[in-house]
C-alpha cells in the first residue's frame, strides 16, 4: 500500500508501514532524495522566521538543515546526535521516545555548539513531526543552552501534529488503517 502526495511540488509515493494491527502510518523518507530535499528546503525558508542557527536531530534532519543552510547561506547549523561522540567538548542529553522508535533514546549536543547557541534564535527543523517528542527534546536543549526557539518547522505534520498552531510545515501526513483507508 502507498499513499501519493505533492511535497514542494514534487510528486511522491510513501510506502504505508505498519505501527500497530490498526495503526499505519506513510514512510517519509528523505534520504538519498536530493531533488525532494532540495525542493522542501527552498519551501521550508521561504517560510522562516528569523534565525541564527538551525537545530536538527539526527538523522533525517541533517539532510534538510544542510540544504537549507547551504540556500541560505548559513556558514553553521547544529546537531544533537544519538550517541556522544569523541570530537565532543562535552555534552548536554535529553531523553527522548519516537513512534518511530521502539526504546527510548537520547539526544546530545556538543558544549561546544551550546555555547555558541547562547542568547540565539534557533529554529528546529525536523522532517516529520508526529507526536512532537523529538521537538520537545530539541526544545529542552535549546533551553538549557540559553538559546531562544525562534520557529518549530517540518516537511510534514503527521496525526495530532496537524492541529498544533506552533510549528510551521509544509503538508498534512494522514495516518491509515491496515485497509489503507485515511483514519486521521
Amino acid at each position: 500500500m502507498e499513499y501519493a502526495m505533492n511535497i514542494a511540488g514534487v510528486d511522491r509515493k510513501l510506502p504505508l508501514c505498519r505501527l500497530t494491527d490498526e495503526l499505519y502510518i506513510g514512510a517519509f523518507v528523505i534520504f538519498g532524495d536530493a531533488e525532494l530535499t532540495v525542493a522542501c528546503a527552498k519551501a521550508l525558508l521561504e517560510k522562516a522566521p528569523e534565525y541564527d542557527y538551525i537545530l536538527t536531530a539526527e538523522a533525517k534532519g541533517i539532510p534538510l538543515v544542510h540544504e537549507m543552510a547551504r540556500q541560505k547561506g548559513d556558514k553553521k547549523y547544529m546537531l544533537a546526535r544519538k550517541a556522544p561522540k569523541l570530537y565532543m567538548t562535552g555534552v548536554l542529553e535529553v531523553k527522548v521516545q519516537s513512534i518511530t522508535t521502539a526504546k527510548e533514546q537520547r539526544l546530545y549536543l556538543d558544549t561546544a555548539d551550546a555555547e555558541l547557541m547562547k542568547g540565539k534564535k534557533i529554529l528546529l527543523v525536523d522532517d516529520v513531526i508526529s507526536t512532537g517528542e523529538s521537538l520537545h527534546a530539541l526544545e529542552e536543549l535549546v533551553s538549557r543552552t540559553g538559546g531562544e526557539v525562534c520557529g518549530k518547522m517540518c516537511i510534514l505534520a503527521e496525526g495530532d501534529a496537524q492541529n498544533r498552531d506552533d510549528i510551521i510545515y509544509l503538508e498534512k501526513l494522514p495516518l491509515f488503517n491496515a485497509r489503507g483507508d485515511i483514519i486521521g
